[in-house]
């Protein structure tokens, strides 16, 4: 074997033992959330409460049954826990976050509180979000599609 060819395969067999190893970190960055007949993609944070929360989604949607709080987000029980890692957020519209480890609160305004960072929205602007919110209760499903 001539020696670019050993150099090739060299580049390969690093380029494959590369993509295996850093496959186990990886997780699937997008996710849906399905709000009324409005469809938006949620950019997830790399964190192992959304590796579990991807874990759940590849059994089937979940969904969350949200009410109003505070005037500034939709809140709801996940029906299940997730690991949390808990810190002081600033949330935004659009943010999406774990509280006390089984709900999951949507935020359409601002507030600062400690949290687990879920994921944001990342296909709407926050007047469009809180019109698709409107006011009361909302169902909130969560898909990989």
């Amino acid at each position: 074997m001539s020696f670019i060819k050993k150099i090739g395969l060299i580049i390969a067999l690093s380029l494959i033992a590369c993509a295996a190893v850093s496959g186990d970190d990886s997780i699937n960055d997008t996710v849906k959330v399905k709000i009324k007949d409005n469809v938006f993609d949620v950019k997830l944070e790399n964190n192992s409460a959304t590796r579990e929360l991807i874990k759940a989604l590849e059994k089937g949607n979940v969904t969350v049954n949200a009410t109003e709080y505070g005037g500034f987000e939709k809140v709801g029980d996940l029906g299940f826990s997730l690991p949390t890692n808990d810190e002081k957020v600033d949330t935004n519209p659009g943010d999406i976050v774990l509280y006390q480890g089984d709900k999951v609160s949507l935020f359409y305004g601002s507030h600062t509180w400690s949290y687990t960072k879920l994921g944001k929205i990342v296909n709407t602007d926050s007047d469009k979000l809180k019109e698709v919110l409107g006011s009361g209760d909302v169902t909130l499903e969560f898909s990989l599609k």
